[in-house]
């Protein structure tokens, strides 16, 4: 209980931290692109892969200050994050390559390719149908609120879950839909789809790996499908490339401490941080 409360207590002042420094530094901190890419560089990186919805946090820290940024810049920070899993998982992908190459699918590699195929096609046909509903909700305040409130509630019973488990086809497709109710702000996708991962079955390891893997088609497919529909805008190659980099990095190292606080059986940290966020989120959304 004791220990509760001081998680708690750190996640409020996080929280509030957070707040004041959007609150009252926006007017300064804002007004260079360059600041603009670094912080957005950070956020996305941060936030992308850690179980606490980088979509969520976007319609939040929109809410409170006007930062946006050219499509092709949101494009980059989308390819700066997903270098870093390419880059963590490289081993991995290396051999998944070399199956494809040889049409071995009766290894391990093999079927874990067809697997993660299997499991982004809910994803690209829920995302194709209901896009013009998702984007809507990106400017809904509450619903941000509400989805961090439900991505804690499906983290914290993780820690009681230790399975061995094989991957299957059924469960990637499943995992599949789990990793598609995350096209709503607040739902956290690394979060969704370990959580159902882990009660499918599957060991936390195999559960983090595949998560990430599935992430790779997922954000390709969603950022040409974004780059496709939206009109293309002008943007600063240099401060394009400062946030892209920002994100690379620093969404390796979230990758990093994730990996860690994954196998230590402590996902339930983040369920306290989504719960604090997602009711502050309420309580500002009704003032």
């Amino acid at each position: 209980m004791k220990k509760m409360f001081c998680l708690t207590r750190i996640a409020i002042g996080a929280t509030t931290f957070f707040s004041t420094f959007l609150l009252v530094f926006s007017s300064f901190f804002f007004t260079n692109n360059v600041w603009k890419a670094v912080f957005l560089g950070f956020v996305q990186g941060f936030t992308e892969w850690l179980p606490i919805s980088s979509s969520g946090h976007l319609v939040i820290i929109q809410h409170f200050i006007n930062v946006k940024m050219p499509l092709s810049f949101d494009v980059a920070l989308h390819v700066g994050t997903l270098s870093s899993v390419f880059w963590f998982f490289r081993k991995d992908i290396a051999k998944i390559f070399s199956r494809l190459i040889k049409l071995d699918f009766k290894s391990y590699e093999g079927k874990l390719a067809c697997y993660v195929i299997w499991g982004t096609l809910p994803l690209l046909i829920i995302g194709f149908v209901f896009h013009d509903f998702v984007a809507k909700l990106f400017t809904n305040l509450f619903v941000v609120g509400i989805s961090l409130l439900i991505t804690g509630a499906m983290l914290y019973p993780v820690k009681f879950t230790n399975n061995e488990k094989l991957l299957d086809g059924k469960k990637a497709f499943l995992i599949g839909l789990a990793q598609s109710v995350a096209l709503i702000p607040g739902i956290s996708r690394s979060g969704f789809t370990l959580s159902v991962g882990c009660r499918l079955g599957l060991n936390r390891e195999t559960a983090f790996k595949f998560s990430f893997l599935m992430a790779i088609p997922a954000i390709i497919a969603s950022s040409i499908f974004e780059f496709l529909t939206q009109t293309p805008s002008e943007m600063d190659l240099v401060v394009t490339g400062i946030g892209m980099v920002v994100a690379s990095v620093v969404g390796y190292l979230s990758i990093k401490v994730f990996n860690k606080i994954m196998l230590k059986n402590r996902l339930n940290l983040f369920a306290y941080y989504c719960f604090i966020v997602g009711f502050v989120t309420l309580v500002f959304n009704f003032i």
